[in-house]
């Protein structure tokens, strides 16, 4: 896996790191989200223009429809982090990371990704679905950390 090291690594002197796989995932969430606004910004940046895009807009120029779908998804997606992420890291520091979790974290990602292309191509049963499935991810979490 990329987050391991192998022992010839450990061996040469350098110290081993292994994160896990919930770790792994909740960071590749979290660049996902980090890069959903770009798309919709370079819209913003086409139809409005730097200058007006970098100030305080008086004009009300609207973005393509795509764009607004992706801006939507983005919201989205941080709110859904929101939730996400603490689980995460909770689940991580008392124990509670297992098979399960490792397979919620990675149904997770793929969950919010097929989400926000489904969103912005305006699919609606995919987007719905997709959403539904990360929340059980969610909630997968959360179980096993009550439990």
């Amino acid at each position: 896996m990329p987050w391991e090291r192998s022992s010839a690594e450990t061996r040469r002197g350098r110290r081993e790191r292994i994160v896990s796989s919930e770790l792994f995932y909740l960071a590749l969430v979290i660049a996902l989200t980090a890069i959903m606004w770009i798309p919709y910004i370079l819209n913003r940046i086409m139809v409005k223009g730097i200058v007006e895009v970098v100030g305080y807009p008086t004009s009300t120029k609207p973005k393509a429809e795509w764009a607004q779908r992706m801006k939507a998804a983005h919201a989205n997606a941080v709110e859904n982090l929101v939730v996400f992420a603490p689980l995460v890291l909770i689940a991580d520091a008392v124990g509670a990371n297992g098979g399960c979790t490792a397979a919620a974290a990675a149904v997770y990602f793929w969950a919010r990704l097929v989400h926000f292309l489904a969103y912005t191509f305006g699919i609606p049963w995919v987007r719905t679905i997709a959403f539904a499935i990360g929340w059980l991810a969610t909630l997968a979490f959360a179980w096993q950390i009550l439990m």
